[in-house]
């Protein structure tokens, strides 16, 4: 079995989601959040925030960690275990550009409901359920400017 890390974030701009559409080869096609690999020596943190900037062009700011999930799957030569860290982030405007070169098509911010039913895994599914309600949390403290 292999094993993996990866660091993702749920970026919320005046309420709505970022997410991702991945299409490689027509094999693999969805809307995903945010994640990928951690380099030798970064921290779980570090990497949400690049994986991010990479892969949709925003400069994002963590808020608060969400959880951590965890799922496998099969690849030619092995098994892969793989451990995602989630984190809520906040954005600055709208703006996000796909990076093409891993395969994203288009990308956008999207109302909770919408993006809930668009999102391919069930896991990032959760994820944004209670990212989006610790977001809720925060906005009715104030603390979410």
């Amino acid at each position: 079995m292999i094993e993996a890390v990866s660091c993702g974030g749920l970026v919320i701009y005046r309420g709505k989601i970022l997410l991702l559409y991945k299409n490689y080869n027509n094999r693999y096609e969805g809307w995903v959040l945010p994640k990928g690999t951690v380099e030798e020596g970064e921290s779980h943190e570090a990497t949400a925030l690049r994986e991010v900037r990479e892969e949709s062009g925003v400069d994002a700011a963590i808020v608060e960690y969400i959880d951590k999930t965890i799922y496998s799957f099969v690849v030619p030569e092995d098994t892969v275990s793989k451990e995602v860290y989630w984190y809520l982030m906040r954005s600055q405007s709208y703006d996000s550009k796909p990076q093409v070169e891993e395969y994203f098509r288009d990308s956008g911010y999207y109302k909770y409901h919408e993006a809930y039913h668009l999102l391919k895994f069930e896991n990032e599914r959760a994820i944004l359920e209670k990212g989006y309600n610790m977001y809720r949390r925060l906005k009715r403290q104030q603390k979410w400017d």
